[in-house]
């Protein structure tokens, strides 16, 4: 029988220090390594903003959508699966567009402020290749939105929606929800002539 000093000592004990980190990766003197250490903070912090978007937007879901306006408008049913994809590229168009010409990010929700830095003073020909090419295909993408049936606002809600993040347009209503739509087709329909070089333009007319 266990006395009552013995288990003072064993909860004392207990007490002491962290709780070892079970199936964590170390070196052989027992030492955490450091890669595991950062993806375990990784994954904690993930946890906790998915969980903290939950709460405020009523999403029952740890799904990676919901950490954005139109990923959240997609798991809300407003836009299918297609118009999302196509506001994820035209995001990352832009988003590579800005880096690549040195133009800041209009949006600073969207950036890691500990990872922001610079190009290299000296600009390179292959550089200045592929910042030609982002720039070519941000004016392409522009001019698909802008000859759209109401094309300015268009183009505006969906810059609005997929590179500025505005959670407000979440609630937009029924009007201008047509425009995103029409531009999000817009955007995968000329994906779509991009891989098949054929098709028509009945998007605009939508």
């Amino acid at each position: 029988m266990t006395s009552k000093a013995q288990k003072l000592r064993a909860k004392r004990k207990a007490q002491l220090g962290r709780p070892r980190k079970v199936n964590a990766a170390r070196f052989a003197c027992g030492k955490i390594r450091p890669e595991w250490s950062r993806q375990e903070s990784e994954r904690q912090a993930t946890a906790v903003a998915l969980a903290a978007r939950k709460r405020m937007h009523g999403l029952d879901t740890t799904s990676a959508f919901a950490g954005y306006t139109l990923g959240r408008l997609f798991l809300d049913g407003r836009i299918t699966a297609e118009q999302r994809e196509a506001g994820d590229d035209y995001a990352v168009a832009m988003a590579r567009y800005y880096h690549l010409n040195g133009i800041p990010y209009p949006s600073a929700r969207a950036q890691a402020l500990d990872r922001v830095a610079g190009h290299p003073g000296e600009t390179t020909e292959e550089r200045a290749r592929i910042a030609r090419k982002a720039a070519d295909r941000m004016m392409r993408l522009d001019g698909v939105l802008s000859g759209c049936a109401e094309g300015r606002q268009v183009k505006t809600t969906v810059f609005n929606v997929c590179v500025m993040d505005y959670e407000g347009l979440r609630l937009m209503p029924e009007p201008q929800l047509a425009w995103l739509k029409r531009g999000l087709n817009a955007l995968l329909f000329d994906k779509g002539l991009r891989e098949c070089g054929e098709g028509d333009r009945s998007f605009e007319r939508g």
